[in-house]
Protein backbone atom coordinates (compact mmCIF):
# COMPACT_ATOMS: atom_id res chain seq x y z
CA UNK A 1 0.00 0.00 0.00
CA UNK A 2 2.86 2.41 0.81
CA UNK A 3 4.59 1.72 -2.52
CA UNK A 4 1.28 2.18 -4.36
CA UNK A 5 0.84 5.58 -2.67
CA UNK A 6 4.43 6.58 -3.50
CA UNK A 7 4.04 5.50 -7.16
CA UNK A 8 0.79 7.45 -7.48
CA UNK A 9 2.57 10.64 -6.39
CA UNK A 10 5.34 10.01 -8.96
CA UNK A 11 2.88 9.41 -11.81
CA UNK A 12 0.85 12.47 -10.85
CA UNK A 13 3.90 14.73 -10.51
CA UNK A 14 6.11 13.63 -13.40
CA UNK A 15 3.93 11.62 -15.79
CA UNK A 16 3.55 14.49 -18.23
CA UNK A 17 7.29 14.20 -18.94
CA UNK A 18 8.31 10.66 -17.95
CA UNK A 19 7.22 8.16 -20.61
CA UNK A 20 9.13 5.08 -19.46
CA UNK A 21 8.60 3.93 -15.89
CA UNK A 22 10.36 1.08 -14.11
CA UNK A 23 8.97 0.00 -10.76
CA UNK A 24 12.20 -1.59 -9.47
CA UNK A 25 15.81 -1.75 -10.57
CA UNK A 26 17.39 -5.18 -9.90
CA UNK A 27 14.94 -6.43 -7.25
CA UNK A 28 16.68 -9.81 -7.44
CA UNK A 29 19.93 -8.21 -6.26
CA UNK A 30 18.11 -6.33 -3.47
CA UNK A 31 16.48 -9.53 -2.18
CA UNK A 32 19.67 -11.59 -2.36
CA UNK A 33 22.08 -9.04 -0.95
CA UNK A 34 19.69 -7.50 1.54
CA UNK A 35 18.19 -10.68 2.97
CA UNK A 36 20.50 -13.60 2.10
CA UNK A 37 24.11 -12.42 2.18
CA UNK A 38 23.29 -9.27 4.16
CA UNK A 39 25.84 -7.08 2.38
CA UNK A 40 23.16 -4.54 1.37
CA UNK A 41 20.69 -2.83 3.74
CA UNK A 42 18.80 -3.92 5.76
CA UNK A 43 21.71 -6.38 6.27
CA UNK A 44 19.78 -9.46 7.32
CA UNK A 45 21.21 -12.97 6.99
CA UNK A 46 21.88 -16.28 8.72
CA UNK A 47 25.37 -17.03 10.03
CA UNK A 48 26.06 -19.59 7.30
CA UNK A 49 25.52 -16.89 4.66
CA UNK A 50 27.07 -13.79 6.24
CA UNK A 51 27.75 -11.78 9.37
CA UNK A 52 24.46 -10.14 10.36
CA UNK A 53 22.98 -9.44 13.77
CA UNK A 54 19.71 -11.11 12.73
CA UNK A 55 17.86 -12.62 9.78
CA UNK A 56 16.91 -15.88 8.08
CA UNK A 57 18.66 -16.40 4.73
CA UNK A 58 16.54 -19.40 3.86
CA UNK A 59 13.15 -17.70 4.18
CA UNK A 60 13.41 -13.90 4.21
CA UNK A 61 14.68 -13.40 0.61
CA UNK A 62 11.46 -14.98 -0.66
CA UNK A 63 9.24 -12.93 1.65
CA UNK A 64 10.99 -9.72 0.57
CA UNK A 65 10.75 -10.71 -3.12
CA UNK A 66 7.06 -11.54 -2.72
CA UNK A 67 6.46 -8.06 -1.31
CA UNK A 68 8.39 -6.42 -4.15
CA UNK A 69 6.40 -8.39 -6.74
CA UNK A 70 3.11 -7.31 -5.14
CA UNK A 71 4.38 -3.72 -4.87
CA UNK A 72 5.23 -3.79 -8.57
CA UNK A 73 1.72 -5.04 -9.37
CA UNK A 74 0.15 -2.33 -7.19
CA UNK A 75 2.11 0.43 -8.95
CA UNK A 76 1.31 -0.94 -12.40
CA UNK A 77 -2.39 -1.11 -11.54
CA UNK A 78 -2.39 2.54 -10.47
CA UNK A 79 -0.67 3.56 -13.68
CA UNK A 80 -2.96 1.48 -15.90
CA UNK A 81 -6.20 2.65 -14.29
CA UNK A 82 -5.45 6.32 -13.57
CA UNK A 83 -2.66 7.62 -15.79
CA UNK A 84 -1.52 5.55 -18.77
CA UNK A 85 -4.28 6.44 -21.22
CA UNK A 86 -3.89 10.17 -20.59
CA UNK A 87 -0.10 10.29 -20.24
CA UNK A 88 0.75 7.77 -22.97
CA UNK A 89 3.72 6.16 -21.23
CA UNK A 90 4.75 2.57 -20.58
CA UNK A 91 5.77 0.71 -17.43
CA UNK A 92 8.08 -2.22 -16.75
CA UNK A 93 10.66 -3.65 -14.37
CA UNK A 94 14.47 -3.92 -14.64
CA UNK A 95 16.28 -7.17 -13.83
CA UNK A 96 19.92 -7.91 -13.22
CA UNK A 97 20.28 -10.53 -15.93
CA UNK A 98 23.18 -12.99 -15.93
CA UNK A 99 23.39 -15.61 -18.63
CA UNK A 100 24.26 -19.14 -17.49
CA UNK A 101 26.12 -21.76 -19.54
CA UNK A 102 26.23 -25.45 -18.53
CA UNK A 103 29.77 -26.41 -17.53
CA UNK A 104 29.34 -29.68 -19.46
CA UNK A 105 26.91 -31.23 -21.93
CA UNK A 106 25.43 -33.50 -19.25
CA UNK A 107 21.68 -33.44 -18.65
CA UNK A 108 22.33 -32.67 -14.97
CA UNK A 109 24.31 -29.51 -15.77
CA UNK A 110 21.72 -28.39 -18.34
CA UNK A 111 18.96 -28.79 -15.73
CA UNK A 112 21.14 -26.85 -13.29
CA UNK A 113 21.13 -23.95 -15.76
CA UNK A 114 17.33 -23.96 -15.68
CA UNK A 115 17.45 -23.80 -11.88
CA UNK A 116 19.99 -20.97 -12.03
CA UNK A 117 17.73 -18.98 -14.35
CA UNK A 118 14.69 -19.75 -12.19
CA UNK A 119 16.27 -18.76 -8.87
CA UNK A 120 17.94 -15.63 -10.23
CA UNK A 121 15.74 -14.00 -12.90
CA UNK A 122 12.52 -15.95 -13.47
CA UNK A 123 11.92 -15.70 -9.71
CA UNK A 124 10.49 -12.21 -10.38
CA UNK A 125 9.56 -12.26 -14.05
CA UNK A 126 7.48 -15.45 -14.01
CA UNK A 127 4.97 -14.19 -11.40
CA UNK A 128 4.78 -10.75 -13.01
CA UNK A 129 4.34 -12.01 -16.59
CA UNK A 130 3.10 -15.62 -16.27
CA UNK A 131 1.29 -15.35 -12.93
CA UNK A 132 3.23 -18.01 -11.01
CA UNK A 133 6.61 -18.80 -9.51
CA UNK A 134 8.94 -21.05 -11.57
CA UNK A 135 8.30 -24.78 -11.20
CA UNK A 136 11.95 -25.34 -10.23
CA UNK A 137 11.57 -23.02 -7.23
CA UNK A 138 8.30 -24.55 -6.07
CA UNK A 139 9.70 -28.09 -6.27
CA UNK A 140 12.82 -27.27 -4.22
CA UNK A 141 11.49 -24.74 -1.72
CA UNK A 142 8.00 -26.08 -1.07
CA UNK A 143 6.26 -24.16 1.71
CA UNK A 144 9.21 -21.74 2.06
CA UNK A 145 8.00 -20.06 -1.14
CA UNK A 146 5.03 -17.73 -0.50
CA UNK A 147 1.69 -18.32 -2.23
CA UNK A 148 -0.32 -15.72 -4.14
CA UNK A 149 -3.96 -15.31 -3.16
CA UNK A 150 -6.67 -15.15 -5.84
CA UNK A 151 -6.90 -11.39 -5.27
CA UNK A 152 -3.14 -11.00 -5.72
CA UNK A 153 -3.16 -13.12 -8.89
CA UNK A 154 -5.77 -10.77 -10.35
CA UNK A 155 -3.49 -7.80 -9.64
CA UNK A 156 -0.54 -9.58 -11.29
CA UNK A 157 -2.46 -9.85 -14.56
CA UNK A 158 -1.51 -6.23 -15.33
CA UNK A 159 1.99 -7.54 -16.15
CA UNK A 160 4.49 -5.20 -17.84
CA UNK A 161 4.85 -3.25 -21.06
CA UNK A 162 8.57 -4.07 -21.26
CA UNK A 163 11.45 -5.82 -19.52
CA UNK A 164 14.55 -3.79 -18.70
CA UNK A 165 17.74 -5.85 -18.84
CA UNK A 166 20.99 -5.08 -17.03
CA UNK A 167 23.39 -7.47 -18.76
CA UNK A 168 27.17 -7.44 -18.37
CA UNK A 169 28.48 -10.98 -18.10
CA UNK A 170 27.86 -14.74 -17.95
CA UNK A 171 28.85 -17.70 -15.78
CA UNK A 172 29.20 -21.46 -16.00
CA UNK A 173 26.79 -23.56 -13.96
CA UNK A 174 27.48 -26.98 -12.43
CA UNK A 175 24.84 -29.32 -10.96
CA UNK A 176 24.81 -29.68 -7.18
CA UNK A 177 21.54 -31.63 -6.87
CA UNK A 178 22.87 -34.96 -8.13
CA UNK A 179 26.57 -34.16 -7.67
CA UNK A 180 28.77 -33.10 -4.77
CA UNK A 181 29.91 -29.47 -4.97
CA UNK A 182 32.44 -27.40 -3.10
CA UNK A 183 31.14 -24.32 -1.31
CA UNK A 184 30.29 -21.41 -3.59
CA UNK A 185 27.50 -19.22 -4.94
CA UNK A 186 24.31 -21.15 -5.69
CA UNK A 187 25.12 -24.42 -3.96
CA UNK A 188 22.56 -24.31 -1.13
CA UNK A 189 18.94 -25.45 -1.39
CA UNK A 190 17.73 -21.89 -0.87
CA UNK A 191 19.80 -20.76 -3.89
CA UNK A 192 18.83 -23.58 -6.28
CA UNK A 193 21.47 -26.32 -5.82
CA UNK A 194 23.96 -25.32 -8.51
CA UNK A 195 27.50 -23.95 -8.46
CA UNK A 196 28.09 -20.70 -10.34
CA UNK A 197 31.66 -20.25 -11.52
CA UNK A 198 33.55 -18.11 -14.02
CA UNK A 199 36.09 -20.85 -14.78
CA UNK A 200 36.07 -24.13 -16.67
CA UNK A 201 39.19 -26.34 -16.84
CA UNK A 202 41.24 -23.43 -15.51
CA UNK A 203 40.06 -20.95 -18.16
CA UNK A 204 37.73 -18.00 -17.60
CA UNK A 205 34.47 -17.82 -19.56
CA UNK A 206 35.74 -14.59 -21.08
CA UNK A 207 38.44 -11.95 -20.75
CA UNK A 208 38.67 -10.79 -17.10
CA UNK A 209 38.18 -7.12 -16.18
CA UNK A 210 38.89 -5.03 -13.10
CA UNK A 211 35.73 -6.40 -11.46
CA UNK A 212 36.09 -10.01 -10.35
CA UNK A 213 32.54 -10.88 -11.49
CA UNK A 214 32.69 -9.23 -14.92
CA UNK A 215 34.12 -11.28 -17.79
CA UNK A 216 33.71 -10.33 -21.43
CA UNK A 217 31.20 -12.78 -22.95
CA UNK A 218 29.09 -11.10 -25.66
CA UNK A 219 27.43 -14.40 -26.62
CA UNK A 220 25.57 -14.17 -23.32
CA UNK A 221 23.77 -11.03 -24.47
CA UNK A 222 22.46 -12.74 -27.61
CA UNK A 223 21.42 -15.88 -25.73
CA UNK A 224 19.76 -14.00 -22.88
CA UNK A 225 17.49 -11.76 -24.94
CA UNK A 226 16.54 -14.75 -27.12
CA UNK A 227 15.70 -16.74 -23.98
CA UNK A 228 13.50 -13.91 -22.63
CA UNK A 229 11.84 -13.47 -26.03
CA UNK A 230 10.85 -17.13 -26.13
CA UNK A 231 9.85 -17.44 -22.47
CA UNK A 232 7.91 -14.19 -22.18
CA UNK A 233 5.98 -14.05 -25.45
CA UNK A 234 8.19 -11.52 -27.20
CA UNK A 235 7.51 -8.70 -24.72
CA UNK A 236 9.54 -5.60 -25.71
CA UNK A 237 12.98 -5.40 -24.07
CA UNK A 238 15.37 -2.55 -23.39
CA UNK A 239 19.02 -2.94 -22.43
CA UNK A 240 19.02 -0.64 -19.42
CA UNK A 241 22.60 -1.31 -18.25
CA UNK A 242 25.75 -2.67 -19.88
CA UNK A 243 29.37 -1.62 -19.74
CA UNK A 244 33.05 -2.28 -19.22
CA UNK A 245 35.15 -1.48 -16.17
CA UNK A 246 38.75 -0.55 -15.51
CA UNK A 247 40.65 0.27 -12.35
CA UNK A 248 41.19 3.97 -11.85
CA UNK A 249 44.80 5.04 -12.22
CA UNK A 250 45.49 8.68 -11.34
CA UNK A 251 48.96 8.49 -12.88
CA UNK A 252 47.75 7.73 -16.40
CA UNK A 253 47.81 10.60 -18.91
CA UNK A 254 44.67 11.89 -20.58
CA UNK A 255 46.04 10.69 -23.94
CA UNK A 256 46.42 7.15 -22.60
CA UNK A 257 42.94 7.19 -21.03
CA UNK A 258 41.39 8.25 -24.34
CA UNK A 259 42.97 5.23 -26.05
CA UNK A 260 40.09 3.18 -24.67
CA UNK A 261 40.49 0.14 -26.92
CA UNK A 262 39.22 -2.58 -24.57
CA UNK A 263 36.03 -0.67 -23.79
CA UNK A 264 35.41 -0.04 -27.50
CA UNK A 265 35.90 -3.74 -28.23
CA UNK A 266 33.56 -4.70 -25.38
CA UNK A 267 30.77 -2.35 -26.50
CA UNK A 268 31.21 -3.32 -30.15
CA UNK A 269 31.06 -7.05 -29.46
CA UNK A 270 27.96 -6.77 -27.25
CA UNK A 271 26.18 -4.59 -29.80
CA UNK A 272 27.07 -7.13 -32.52
CA UNK A 273 25.61 -9.89 -30.34
CA UNK A 274 22.44 -7.85 -29.83
CA UNK A 275 22.17 -7.25 -33.59
CA UNK A 276 22.51 -10.99 -34.19
CA UNK A 277 19.70 -11.65 -31.73
CA UNK A 278 17.48 -9.06 -33.43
Amino acid sequence: EDFKYYADICFKSFGDRVKYWTTFNEPNVAAIRGYRSGIFPPSRCSRTFGYCSSGDSEREPFIAAHSMILSHAAAVNVYRTKYQKKQGGSIGIVMNAIWHEPISDSLEDKLAVERANAFYMNWFLDPIILGKYPTEMREILGSDLPVFSKYELEKLKSGVDFIGINQYTSFYVKDCMFSTCEQGPGVSKTEGLYLRTAQKDGFFIGQPTALDWLHVYPQGMEKLVTYFKDRYNNIPMYITENGYCEEENVNVTTKAVLKDVQRVEYMSSYLDALETAV
